[in-house]
């Protein structure tokens, strides 16, 4: 549990608040779990509380039949203040719950601004984005700054576009992902973002470029929160001053869409210990459960003043009330949405995301192979 400090808080929290029960943690290798969790079950393994470390995971074991229907723990207030409960819902019931919610948000780096004698980022339209970031790069070589920084996962691209704009990501016509490809693409040209090419080849890491002061912003999501709070305590970090922005919009937006991957818990189907169980899942989802969370950092699912106050009283956190607000958008929606057909486009979606930032085909050609793809290779059409 050391290096994932959440889940020693949710359990000593647990454990205070229920000195009658004890939480024994079994340990899985992360790049293991998905593939390990549904092996174990599939043999009739009765742990208790199962991780829900991906919706995939959930949608698969679900799906399965190796969930309990766990709907009698939710309340309305559960209803009122979980975000992305409605994620773990299968025919209107319930077989996991969200303790933690990452938005997706945009850091930025205080010192860099001031430096470049820009104003600091406040809800920008992606034009303005790429504009800032522009304006904010400085330097080459060894003592380059990048504007901005983003990973080279499809999801910055694919993914925001579709959330914005309310189109089907599973629909088979990715025409509209040209103007957010087009974001990107302008970004690496210009030298304000380091290109996907370097950014794959060397392994470049969003939170080590922007904890060291190499990166001016970083649109990712709220867990870079711990990420920085980490690198701040094991003095990795030399990052002093920064703050948290809205994502992006697109332009005309009248409020903030965000996307957003939620993190829970789900009860065994077979587990032994059904009603403690129960109530550690229900805990981890409730107020209790957000302080404890809050306090190393995390973002929890279960939202109220009292556990954002925990948050941003942490040890060089930004004060400022922007950043604050940014981790409550007017509406943020599951990154990836889940269906059959999920794994076979997204797998689509990152071949082609690949040719396209790599400039090994033309953005049209790009996005017309992934409809094409997708509809004759998944949809049938």
């Amino acid at each position: 549990m050391a290096k994932t400090p959440e889940f020693g808080a949710l359990i000593n929290a647990f454990e205070a608040a229920n000195p009658d029960i004890t939480v024994q943690p079994v340990d899985i290798a992360a790049a293991d779990y998905s593939t390990k969790i549904t092996t174990v079950l599939a043999g009739g393994d009765s742990t208790d509380v199962i991780g829900m470390k991906a919706i995939q995971d959930f949608t698969k074991l679900s799906g399965e039949g190796a969930l309990l229907d766990i709907s009698d723990l939710v309340t309305a207030d559960t209803s009122a203040k979980v975000t992305g409960l409605d994620s773990y819902k299968v025919d209107n019931k319930y077989y996991a719950l969200p303790y933690r919610w990452d938005s997706w948000v945009l850091f930025y780096n205080k010192d860099i601004f001031d430096a470049a004698g820009q104003p600091y980022p406040t809800t920008l339209t992606w034009p303005q984005y790429v504009d800032l970031a522009k304006k904010v790069t400085s330097g080459d070589g060894d003592s380059k700054i990048w504007g901005t920084f983003q990973v080279t996962w499809p999801t910055i691209v694919q993914n925001i576009a579709a959330v914005q704009t309310g189109k089907d990501f599973l629909g088979g016509d990715y025409s509209f992902m040209k103007d957010q490809y087009n974001v990107s693409l302008d970004l690496q040209k210009s030298g304000a973002m380091m290109d996907y090419s370097t950014s794959t080849s060397t392994k470049a890491g969003y939170a080590p470029l922007f904890t060291t002061g190499k990166a001016a912003m970083v649109p990712i999501g709220s867990w870079m929160i711990s990420g920085i709070q980490q690198a701040m305590k094991d003095g990795t970090g030399t990052i002093k001053n920064w703050g948290i922005a809205p994502m992006p919009q697109i332009p005309g937006a009248t409020s903030v869409t965000t996307m957003g991957t939620p993190t829970g818990f789900a009860v065994n189907k077979n587990a032994k210990n059904v009603d403690a169980a129960k109530k550690f899942v229900a805990f981890t989802s409730s107020a209790a459960g957000a302080q404890a969370l809050a306090a190393v950092g995390n973002s929890p699912a279960y939202q109220d003043a009292a556990s954002t106050a925990t948050l941003f009283s942490l040890p060089g956190m930004p004060t400022d009330a922007e950043s604050k607000t940014a981790l409550s958008p007017d509406k943020a929606v599951l990154d990836t949405p889940q269906a059959p057909t999920t794994a076979a486009i997204v797998q689509i979606g990152t071949d082609e995301h690949q040719l396209i930032m790599a400039g090994q085909t033309s953005l049209d050609d790009g996005l017309k192979e992934m409809g094409d793809r997708a509809n004759s290779e998944v949809l049938n059409k």
